[in-house]
């Protein structure tokens, strides 16, 4: 029964930690406030402070809040391991990447858009999962993987128009850079998870002290990614720049993702975890349609989009 019970809990807060980051985030990039605009790369930063943060405090709790067992078994995991630690520097590396990238893709397309084409990510963990992992896919998980790809294809099929020609065209340079940059981060997080899952599968560490070395490598790479590309910026104006209570959610959410996909890995499916995507996704079209009106549906995407999440479970 509490097996059954943190289930259905890792499922709601999947979907709504999924649904909630897309589109706060779609909404933050393109707030009209006055002042500058928030450093994507700092977001980043203080997001994996407070995955760390939050880790420390449940790695902190496991053995009844004691300081002496939580410096004892942080030192013994991560210190006296540093082989098992630095496997982590790749995924981190890669995790820290594909973050930036959704805050270009989200600044570039709508919520619904972005949504279904960052589904190509099962697509690409499905390939890595059969070559680093070896498992075998149905004819059915193959097919519908054809059918995402049909569906992606679509979405981004140009659709006619009465706009000016200058917003044609620069409506269609942002829609390609955000289409780019999110093909890039399908890519990083179907190799980034597998490369993940299989390090967890073959070590008896905690869920947790494995995400507070990600967090850890994750921090360094963002410093060094935020001091390379916004480091003027970060000078003249502060690292928080620009930050207002959307963009602290924003933050929280992203962090909190983390931590989702370790709790749905333990104790979830992959059933659960496809039928999480597919109502995000809905939800997510239903508000940016409703809500934030910067979204046309049509039948095709909705259709290939949904169709292909529910054959692949």
């Amino acid at each position: 029964m509490a097996s059954a019970r943190l289930k259905y809990l890792s499922l709601g807060v999947l979907v709504f930690q999924t649904t909630s980051l897309v589109l706060t985030m779609r909404y933050s990039r393109t707030l009209q406030a006055e002042g500058p605009r928030y450093l994507a790369s700092s977001a980043v930063v203080v997001a994996e402070v407070m995955k760390i943060l939050t880790c420390v405090l449940l790695v902190f709790k496991c053995p009844g809040y004691s300081m002496r067992a939580l410096n004892s078994i942080l030192r013994q995991e991560i210190l006296h391991k540093p082989i098992e630690t630095l496997k982590l520097a790749i995924p981190s590396g890669i995790y820290t990447l594909q973050n930036n990238l959704l805050y270009v893709a989200l600044s570039n397309l709508d919520a619904a858009t972005y949504q279904v084409t960052y589904q190509l990510k099962i697509l690409t963990t499905a390939l890595f999962s059969v070559s680093m992992l070896g498992r075998r896919l149905g004819v059915y998980q193959w097919l519908s993987l054809l059918i995402l790809m049909a569906g992606v294809a679509l979405v981004q099929w140009p659709s006619d128009s009465t706009a000016a020609p200058e917003k044609e065209a620069h409506s269609a340079g942002s829609q390609f850079v955000g289409v780019t940059a999110v093909l890039v981060a399908c890519c990083s997080s179907g190799f980034a998870g597998v490369y993940f899952e299989k390090i967890l599968k073959e070590s008896k560490q905690s869920v947790w002290v494995r995400n507070i070395q990600l967090g850890m490598f994750g921090l360094v790479f963002g410093l060094f990614g935020m001091l390379a590309y916004d480091g003027e910026r970060v000078r003249e104006s502060g690292m928080f720049q620009g930050y207002n209570t959307v963009t602290w959610t924003v933050v929280a959410l992203q962090a909190l993702g983390g931590l989702v996909i370790a709790a749905v890995i333990k104790y979830a499916d992959n059933i659960l975890k496809g039928f999480a995507t597919s109502l995000s996704i809905i939800l997510s079209t239903l508000i940016s349609y409703f809500l934030l009106q910067d979204f046309d549906p049509s039948r095709w995407s909705s259709t290939f989009g949904s169709e292909s999440l529910l054959l692949y479970t």
